[in-house]
């Protein structure tokens, strides 16, 4: 007769309501697929990608805004007429709906696009920095009748946040087009000075930023920084655009004959890319987190008169929610091939956790804060699939060379859009990442057009 434990016991109905929690998770996601395999024929992929193609290539003309009120500048809107953010100007969006234009202009040959986009793609950046602040700071988005929607320059000295590290990339982008540099030349020391901002108001002694609070930070309620204390999180988001954003102000530096600038640009980039390898790189779980800063000694002040100890070793903690952005270091290039290797071989993008029907999670369906709810400020970065995850996603892989895994994550994403657009006639802001539903902001265009890169 085997005798059983009362620990074998408690171990084995532990491990039953485990998988049955699990089992249940499973069944309620209708259709949940983790899978890294193209599932679209070369010619359906054509199909499908020609048909996003004329819906964005009619859409274009519309995204066109022309100078209007405290807007000197033509810009880019990130929708068309009478949709939702169509008469705003945000930071980032900027950035991924001017790439994403340029794209359509590349693809349908049309030269006069292409030219009109110049002038607003520029002329969105000149709007920006024509309303900085005396220390440097930009707004994080601008209306025809207020160019500092969120009190950045207005405040000043006291704004814990400022508009994301972006415009170094949009300047580059805007001069590859145009063939030269030189028409940035006379605002190029606005875009020092924004970092110049941003190492005053928000760097940490660890060597990266933190976001001053969770207002506007892109990935709304990423449970990393939303609801958290102020100045306290090294956000992967943040330091990655920022990573980037030096990159291409160091290459625009170069191009405009300022070599001190350049190197000094360059530099600044090598190193904060090695402080995000080195501090958000957990190798117990292999993946990147962003960091908390919030590791005080305070020995001195609560218990003076004991004798101290070992010192505290340590500055900053992860904070171990898998989000999207522990892809991020990879769509830079900051991550090693070995912890790359890692980090694919530990099937993040082979199972339900972040790997869906029809794309990647934004938040890890394993964390306690996972929802697929509708939401608006906050947009809901819980769960749901966004094209802009998608994107960073698929252009990580593709930089580490893991071409079948991007090839079915761009297959996911072309098949989710053509049939966002074949039911409902428009696309949409965010989607259900186990049956493709629609989940926000219907004529939602931004960020979506860079589907047009993974065709």
């Amino acid at each position: 007769m085997t005798l059983i434990s009362r620990r074998d016991v408690l171990a084995g109905l532990a491990a039953s309501s485990a998988a049955s929690f699990v089992m249940a998770r499973g069944e309620a996601r209708q259709g949940s697929g983790a899978n890294n395999t193209a599932v679209l024929s070369s010619e359906e992929r054509r199909r499908r990608g020609d048909a996003l193609l004329r819906y964005f290539a009619e859409c274009a003309p519309q995204m066109l805004r022309a100078p209007a009120g405290v807007l000197k500048h033509p810009s880019i809107a990130q929708s068309v007429p009478g949709k939702a953010y169509s008469t705003q100007l945000w930071d980032w969006d900027t950035l991924w709906t001017s790439q994403g234009l340029f794209r359509v202009a590349a693809l349908t040959h049309d030269e006069s696009l292409k030219q009109k986009l110049c002038e607003h793609v520029s002329g969105s950046l000149l709007n920006f920095l024509e309303h900085a602040s005396a220390d440097g700071q930009l707004p994080i988005m601008m209306t025809a009748d207020n160019a500092d929607a969120f009190r950045i320059v207005a405040r000043s000295e006291t704004s814990r946040n400022q508009a994301k590290p972006v415009f170094g990339q949009i300047g580059l982008l805007a001069s590859d087009q145009r063939g030269d540099a030189k028409w940035l030349e006379p605002h190029f020391d606005k875009i020092l000075s924004f970092y110049e901002s941003w190492v005053k108001h928000n760097s940490f002694s660890i060597g990266l930023l933190v976001w001053g609070d969770d207002v506007a930070i892109g990935d709304d309620n990423d449970p990393t920084t939303f609801g958290r204390p102020f100045f306290s999180s090294a956000n992967l988001l943040l330091n990655c655009l920022y990573f980037q954003d030096l990159l291409a102000s160091a290459e625009l530096a170069r191009r405009l004959g300022r070599l001190a600038d350049h190197g000094r640009l360059a530099s600044q980039a090598k190193e904060l890319g090695e402080r995000i390898e080195k501090l958000c790189w957990d190798p117990r779980d292999s993946y990147y987190y962003t960091v908390d800063v919030q590791c005080v000694d305070r020995r001195a002040e609560l218990i003076p008169t004991v004798p101290r100890g070992m010192d505290m070793s340590w500055k900053s903690l992860p904070t171990r929610v898998q989000m999207f952005t522990g892809f991020l270091p990879l769509w830079c290039g900051i991550a090693s091939h070995e912890n790359v290797q890692k980090l694919i071989s530990t099937n993040y993008l082979a199972d339900d956790r972040l790997c869906a029907q029809w794309g990647v999670r934004s938040l890890s369906s394993l964390e306690t804060m996972y929802s697929l709810e509708r939401s608006s400020n906050p947009s809901n970065w819980l769960g749901p699939v966004w094209i802009i995850v998608n994107y960073f996603v698929w252009k990580a892989l593709q930089r580490y060379n893991y071409k079948k895994e991007a090839d079915a994550l761009a297959d996911k994403t072309i098949l989710l859009l053509s049939r966002d657009l074949d039911v409902n006639g428009s696309l949409n802001e965010y989607y259900h990442p186990d049956t493709g539903a629609a989940l926000s902001h219907k004529g939602f265009i931004d960020w979506n057009l860079l589907v047009l890169e993974m065709i």
